[in-house]
């Protein structure tokens, strides 16, 4: 029997083993033993496992999440639709009480728990199981791979942690999913600092896996970071120990239990990310990538810089779906047929003074052209003579940010959130190809941003946190400094303004790199030449994910996929009807683990 081994279990080996299922009748004749090694529950993994505060939730809506292919997914393989999350029919499945309630009031526009996603990337698992070829075998191991060894001409060795002997594979999957790092030396002395002096100092972390109870009741700490770890951060540290809110003539207050904090939060933008949309698009249906085409990229020769090949082709893309929406949902505020802007538009380079003119003269409201300058920093240059001007300037802010994500009358930014998932999935390619460069991270948060923001109604509840003085903004282009035996923190929107508190929360996830991660397995390969690091990533080959070695070998047994490889897509779920990357990717991995093992079989007979 053919052996399988899976590094990491979480809803990216669900997606592998629903593909592995789907495709097996075409390409492999017999059953799979598959061995699952991770420390958390298969399906749903670290980030989703059902242990963790009912408070956390997604930032994506019920009818935006699924884990199943459909006629959009352009792959080899077969499709098999199945049901969204809001879709999803749960009355022969066995729930935990607080999660049934919360899917029997959940809606299709609904935000829910991570707790909910959980139950159906349970679910989804189960199925994938049950998919695989009869006679199949599924084993699970709840601790870590630490070590694989053997040539591309041998069954590899798979080494786990607490197990003496190791398993025998055919193939290694590598999906370790979101991972850990060693601490960066600034960290490390903050670390060091904040022991010395008796402070609380929480490094970057996943939010859900963090012990906040080292946070002190009504100290003030400083918070750098204003993403989702941030807003998941004040659900756990406000109404996770017990305050509430409550809704009063319209506006909503936040009633403290007197165990918060006091968070002063700033970051480089100084303000949080972008609300999601709460309402679908009102005009023509999306296109595909127009003018930011990974595969016309590829056909040029040399490097791709992104800042001068990369960006403006995705601005430039992104403003179509954008303008598309404006001029075909609300053609009342457009002086042109889409027909001729669409026209001119792609005649014209994104930021040349021509497409200016043209924006200027077709669209007459200033709030309704695209300035992605300012969306990226829309506080620079300000600067407040006081804290307090300057926390009511940013709640207002940010109300008008929730008014206008719940409008449907801007229904033209959900245009250009569509047009953004487009382009993250062609960019995927180019990273995949190896000859992208000058992509330095800024992608990537300004997307996260845009595009992947809380709720609407995190940033309500943020808000009356801030009026109710658990909250203090700091600003843009914040600063800390460790010094007189506590830490300091300021930002250039109140320049005057200097905070003094005993706590540093860094509300950042932590960014993976290769060379300091803090995963046993890569720290293996890597050590061993197993590897190739590319970028802080491990290099992998672009059309099957097979794992590349430092001089560039791919290795036929191993595959990787995953945000820490040079093929990573997006999450392991997507919309329905994106054609997401990351079920391309699986169907192509899948298919290539079969037919390696299908080759493999055919010799050992010979044999």
């Amino acid at each position: 029997m053919s052996v399988v081994v899976f590094a990491g279990a979480g809803p990216r080996t669900s997606g592998l083993l629903e593909r592995l299922g789907a495709n097996a009748p075409e390409l492999f004749d017999g059953p799979l033993e598959v061995h699952l090694v991770d420390p958390f529950p298969v399906g749903a993994g670290r980030v989703w496992r059902h242990e963790q505060s009912p408070l956390l939730r997604m930032n994506s809506m019920a009818e935006d999440v699924t884990m199943f292919t459909d006629s959009s997914v352009a792959c080899d393989g077969p499709v098999r639709p199945g049901p969204s999350l809001a879709e999803w029919d749960v009355s022969t499945v066995e729930l935990d009480a607080e999660v049934r309630a919360e899917l029997a009031a959940m809606g299709p526009t609904s935000f829910p728990s991570r707790r909910v996603q959980s139950a159906y990337l349970k679910w989804f698992h189960e199925l994938a199981v049950e998919s695989l070829p009869a006679g199949s075998s599924v084993h699970v191991h709840p601790t870590r791979v630490v070590r694989v060894t053997g040539s591309s001409g041998v069954r590899q060795r798979v080494w786990l942690a607490g197990r003496a002997g190791p398993l025998v594979a055919d193939v290694v999957v590598f999906a370790l999913g979101h991972l850990d790092t060693a601490l960066s030396p600034e960290h490390a002395a903050l670390r060091d600092y904040a022991e010395e002096y008796g402070l609380t100092f929480v490094p970057p972390a996943y939010t859900a896996d963090v012990d906040l109870s080292v946070v002190p009741a009504g100290e003030d700490v400083v918070v750098r970071g204003m993403g989702l770890a941030f807003i998941d951060l004040v659900v756990l540290l406000a109404e996770g120990r017990g305050g509430t809110f409550v809704r009063v003539d319209e506006t909503l207050h936040y009633l403290p239990s007197g165990r918060e904090p006091r968070l002063h939060v700033g970051s480089r933008r100084g303000v949080p990310y972008h609300s999601k949309t709460g309402y679908r698009l009102r005009g023509a249906a999306p296109e595909g990538p127009r003018f930011f085409v990974a595969s016309e990229l590829l056909a040029r020769p040399g490097e791709i810089d992104f800042r001068l090949h990369v960006w403006p082709l995705i601005a430039k893309d992104v403003a179509y779906g954008y303008y598309r929406e404006l001029f075909t949902g609300h053609p009342s505020r457009v002086r042109m047929a889409w027909e001729e802007f669409a026209g001119r538009f792609a005649e014209l380079d994104w930021y040349s003074s021509e497409m200016r003119g043209l924006a200027e003269e077709a669209v007459p409201g200033v709030v309704d052209r695209l300035d992605f300058e300012h969306l990226d920093r829309p506080i620079d240059g300000l600067a407040f003579d006081s804290a307090d001007g300057f926390q009511e300037f940013l709640r207002s802010y940010v109300a008008a940010d929730v008014a206008r994500r719940s409008d449907p009358a801007f229904s033209a930014d959900l245009g250009g959130f569509l047009a953004l998932l487009t382009a993250y999935g062609q960019l995927s390619v180019l990273a995949a190809s190896g000859r992208l460069t000058g992509e330095d991270g800024w992608w990537h948060g300004f997307f996260s941003y845009f595009a992947s923001g809380p709720p609407p109604d995190r940033l309500e509840e943020l808000l009356a946190l801030s009026r109710a003085g658990v909250v203090r903004f700091l600003g843009a282009d914040m600063w800390v400094e460790a010094m007189d035996g506590v830490f300091l923190a300021g930002s250039a929107s109140v320049p005057g303004e200097v905070v003094r508190a005993r706590g540093l929360i860094e509300a950042r996830l932590p960014a993976h790199t290769l060379s300091a991660t803090a995963e046993p397995l890569l720290c293996s390969l890597l050590a061993s030449g197993e590897v190739q690091d590319r970028a802080g990533l491990v290099a992998v080959d672009p059309v099957d994910s097979r794992v590349l070695d430092a001089s560039g070998v791919a290795h036929a047994r191993r595959f990787a996929v995953g945000p820490y490889t040079t093929n990573k897509a997006q999450a392991a779920f997507a919309r329905p009807n994106t054609n997401n990357p990351a079920f391309r990717q699986n169907d192509a991995v899948a298919r290539a683990v079969l037919g390696f093992l299908a080759a493999s079989a055919v010799d050992e007979s010979v044999a």
